[in-house]
């Protein structure tokens, strides 16, 4: 079932059937291409034509920020549960384990990369590449996946940059299940600190993101997390009144 929030489908799906969902296509060969979003993404999509479609393009859609769960419920059509895409990403890498999948490792820097392809282990890694790449060669780096023959790939790319290259690149690529994680290699490889559970669970972890990397992310929080409220009060009282 998908509900919508602020003009975009989610699914309202657990961890455990967005997996069994995922586990289920890859025995059979069919191709997901799955995105999260969070506040930033959704205030973004509504300026961002391409970005839009990139994510309502995809078949399983989570909601990756808190915010956006409780965004739901005060809108009366809630979710499950926050699918966080690390959370799934480790989730997916433990299946591949068990199932013996294949994945390929797209994005960050070279050292960053390398550390994650090492820490998974080549019994589960196909491949892997830095994500510093030009628009002329981003069709070679599609070729490259799907000759890894590989069951899944994680891309760790920028937003809007990753969902644009999943999505014109889907069919090119031929593997049956393709994911963004954003800035999660960074986080396996040790470079950054993932926020404590209880700031993950109170809808914190934005913040501790700012505290980190205070000149990257500071403006990016502060403008799209006042937009995202101001939009969803908008809403609803659209709802109430409508």
């Amino acid at each position: 079932m998908r509900v919508e929030i602020l003009n975009c489908p989610i699914d309202a799906m657990d961890m455990n059937a967005t997996v069994s969902s995922i586990d289920a296509s890859i025995q059979k060969n069919e191709r997901i291409h799955h995105v999260v979003v969070n506040a930033a993404k959704l205030v973004n999509m509504r300026r961002d034509a391409t970005l839009r479609d990139s994510v309502i393009n995809c078949d399983i859609i989570n909601a990756d920020g808190q915010s956006v769960v409780w965004a739901a419920r005060f809108l009366g059509k809630p979710l499950k549960e926050r699918v966080a895409g690390i959370d799934l990403m480790t989730a997916l890498v433990e299946l591949a384990r068990k199932k013996k999948y294949k994945i390929f490792l797209l994005g960050a820097r070279e050292e960053i990369v390398r550390a994650v392809a090492e820490k998974y282990g080549e019994e589960i890694v196909a491949g892997y590449r830095n994500g510093y790449f030009d628009e002329t060669e981003a069709a070679q780096v599609a070729a490259e996946i799907a000759a890894s023959g590989a069951q899944m790939l994680f891309v760790a790319m920028s937003s809007p940059k990753k969902e644009i290259f999943l999505n014109r690149f889907k069919d090119a690529l031929d593997v049956p299940f393709i994911m963004g994680v954003g800035g999660a290699f960074d986080v396996v490889a040790g470079r950054v600190k993932r926020a404590p559970a209880w700031m993950q669970k109170s809808g914190l972890e934005w913040f501790y993101r700012v505290v980190q990397e205070p000149r990257r992310m500071w403006k990016r929080y502060l403008v799209t997390n006042s937009v995202f409220i101001y939009l969803v009060l908008k809403e609803k009282f659209r709802i109430k009144n409508g």
